[in-house]
């Protein structure tokens, strides 16, 4: 069986902490900020941890090595 390579997008786009969460940054940050308050602006900052099937699924597929 030949070995799986990591998908490089999913690479730059999540981490995997030790106990094995997976952390990405929040959607809904790119533009337009003009229409959302400071407090979603505010809010969006920084990382989030995903849903466990939403992470287990971008650990098997994406990045299988982590």
């Amino acid at each position: 069986m030949p070995k799986l390579k990591t998908k490089s997008g999913a690479k730059q786009r999540f981490n995997v902490t030790g106990t094995g969460k997976v952390m990405a940054a929040h959607a809904g940050k790119r533009h337009g900020m003009i229409k959302r308050t400071k407090k979603q602006i505010r809010q969006l900052r920084g990382t989030r941890v995903l849903f466990k099937t939403d992470g287990d699924n971008i650990k098997k597929y994406f990045l299988p090595n982590a």
